[in-house]
């Protein structure tokens, strides 16, 4: 695994049940297409899978 993960906000918002808008607010990601890097580990890992359907995810 890498130390670091690029993920990327590639759907919008609207229409999401609340707990989604809540996981990506926390994975910081507030605009579509706006990325963050957060560090890889298994909090992060869990946070992506529950919203793999809304962002791309690339390892650094």
């Amino acid at each position: 695994m890498a130390n670091k993960l690029a993920i990327t906000l590639t759907r919008s918002l609207i229409g999401r049940p609340q707990d989604q808008r809540d996981t990506v607010q926390a994975l910081g990601l507030r605009k579509v297409n706006q990325t963050v890097e957060q560090a890889d580990n298994a909090a992060i890992r869990g946070m992506i899978n529950k919203v793999s359907h809304l962002v791309t995810v690339k390892e650094q």
